[in-house]
């Protein structure tokens, strides 16, 4: 099982870098996982809406240039419902079923992500109503990831 996260921005910080080093070791066991990052466009103070969708969609396209048309992609949002942990494993395996052996992850920017990659999505995600930084919204799914591997392999877990 391959997993490719692909993420609008670069992890800076040091303790984000740590946090994505320490997940991505312990998912080791479990699969591939391959983080793809690219370019997160400066936001001008006064930016309007249209120099928002501008900025969304030049971010939106570099993640669509990278998928082939039979990708499986699941997007993170805001705008749907949540799940749980345990939904998720089970969420998980029906992405690797419908997928095949590589299921495609996409975190937007500060904006969030553009209409054209929403629509190009096969599946969508959302942790919680509460607005994250894209960086932990990274991690959050890294940590996600682990824990639905080991809740699908009957691994103990941290409930």
């Amino acid at each position: 099982m391959k997993i490719i996260v692909h993420c609008i921005g670069h992890l800076k910080e040091g303790y984000w870098k740590a946090a994505q080093e320490e997940y991505a070791k312990r998912l080791q066991g479990y699969g591939e996982l391959l983080i793809k990052e690219y370019p997160d466009y400066p936001i001008p103070n006064k930016a309007g809406p249209k120099e928002e969708t501008e900025i969304k969609n030049k971010e939106g396209q570099a993640i669509l240039k990278a998928l082939k048309p039979s990708d499986f992609l699941v997007i993170l949002d805001l705008n749907h419902p949540g799940i749980d942990s345990v939904g998720f494993a089970g969420q998980l395996n029906e992405y690797f079923r419908l997928g095949g052996s590589t299921v495609h992850f996409a975190i937007g920017g500060s904006l969030g992500l553009a209409d054209e990659l929403k629509h190009r999505a096969n599946a969508v995600l959302c942790f919680s109503k509460m607005t994250f930084p894209h960086q932990l919204a990274r991690i959050m799914l890294l940590e996600q990831l682990y824990r639905a591997f080991r809740i699908n392999k009957n691994e103990p877990y941290h409930k």
